[in-house]
């Protein structure tokens, strides 16, 4: 039987949850960093803000229009400090991302890359066995085959997966931009003369999901790229070369493991935007308290599934890259049976096509038919 990589990228995930544990930290330290600082950030913030008496007395009229006023009064002139506060922050933030996926990165892919060339390969021992007489060679594997070795480059994975990791964070900066542009674009159809909102919406929305789509193409793409950085040493240039091989070469195999992860993906966001909602219609007979904390918990469940579906997707691409071609490949059936001068006779799968030596009516013993 041919293998499967999205089922070998589940059972990776199953039995190694170390990966999904260590694929877990590097990405809620670098979340909970930006999380804590946006939050400090956005108090020290409105801590300098002066509010004269006449202010205070706007926001607590509870009206929307003097409630708005005083914050526009309010925060008139401070914009400035807090915009490059912002941008400051956020590329210290990008650089620790940088750092800690490239860490990360290079521990998970070494894990699955012992998983697959070890604990995998005993299992699929069996199966790597010269083919019967008769079939296709093409069906045989040998061991020797399935464990591919390490080809050492000359560039070290640390290195290459920075450079990776640091175009992945230039992709989504240029999607910023990408929407930024998309709504200045269709600024121009709604002017205060001839106010057009709607119009300017429904061709917002193809822009934005041309936008995303090419950001998330490409971030995945990038992704891809730095199995081979770690598997191979290859450089930046080329592993986005050799991920572009792969998805060209083993295109069925590739969009495979996607497609269902990415399934399961969706089917975990749906669920957990629907049980995130339950704290809410509670909202008005338990404490907000413990609103808030069951949608924080929750929150991080998903959070902590989608990591472990993550883990899977990138086992299911180590899988096709670890595994020859021939093993991907379900093998071809067996030629039917042909009697002499007649047709071809499908046998199905409970029929007995050995002779039993045990039969009376075929025993050599003299005079077993009168006996009997």
């Amino acid at each position: 039987m041919a293998i499967s990589p999205t089922a070998e990228g589940f059972r990776a995930a199953f039995r190694r949850p170390a990966l999904t544990l260590a694929e877990i930290s590097w990405r809620w330290t670098a979340g909970a960093t930006a999380t804590a600082l946006f939050l400090f950030g956005l108090f020290e913030y409105l801590s300098t803000l002066p509010v004269t008496n006449g202010e205070l007395l706007f926001l607590r009229s509870r009206q929307p229009y003097l409630v708005g006023e005083a914050i526009a009064h309010i925060l008139r002139g401070s914009l400035n400090r807090a915009v490059i506060s912002l941008m400051v922050a956020a590329l210290l933030l990008a650089l620790l991302w940088i750092l800690a996926a490239s860490l990360g990165r290079i521990a998970t892919v070494r894990g699955l890359l012992d998983y697959f060339r070890r604990d995998l390969i005993r299992e699929l021992s069996p199966n790597a066995t010269p083919p019967e007489s008769g079939s296709d060679a093409a069906s045989s594997v040998s061991m020797a085959d399935v464990s591919q070795g390490n080809r050492v480059g000359g560039t070290s994975p640390l290195r290459a997966l920075t450079r990776l990791n640091f175009l992945r964070a230039a992709v989504a900066l240029a999607a910023v931009f990408g929407f930024v542009g998309a709504s200045i674009l269709t600024s121009f159809v709604s002017s205060d003369a001839h106010p057009r909102p709607g119009l300017a919406f429904l061709l917002f929305l193809p822009l934005a999901a041309l936008v995303c789509w090419t950001w998330g193409g490409l971030n995945w793409l990038l992704s891809l790229a730095g199995v081979f950085s770690v598997r191979d040493g290859e450089d930046a240039v080329g592993a986005i070369s050799a991920a572009v091989s792969l998805c060209r070469e083993r295109t069925g195999a590739v969009f495979a493991v996607s497609t269902w992860t990415g399934l399961a993906h969706l089917v975990a966001f749906v669920s957990a935007t629907t049980v995130v909602s339950m704290p809410l219609g509670f909202a008005a007979i338990v404490p907000w308290r413990l609103v808030v904390l069951g949608m924080i918990v929750v929150t991080l469940v998903y959070f902590a599934l989608a990591d472990w579906l993550y883990m899977a997707r990138l086992a299911g691409y180590v899988c096709i890259v670890e595994t020859p071609e021939a093993l991907l490949v379900p093998p071809p059936p067996r030629p039917p049976i042909r009697p002499a001068g007649g047709e071809p006779i499908a046998l199905s799968p409970g029929v007995q096509t050995t002779i039993d030596r045990d039969e009376p009516i075929l025993s050599d013993m003299p005079n077993l038919g009168v006996e009997t």
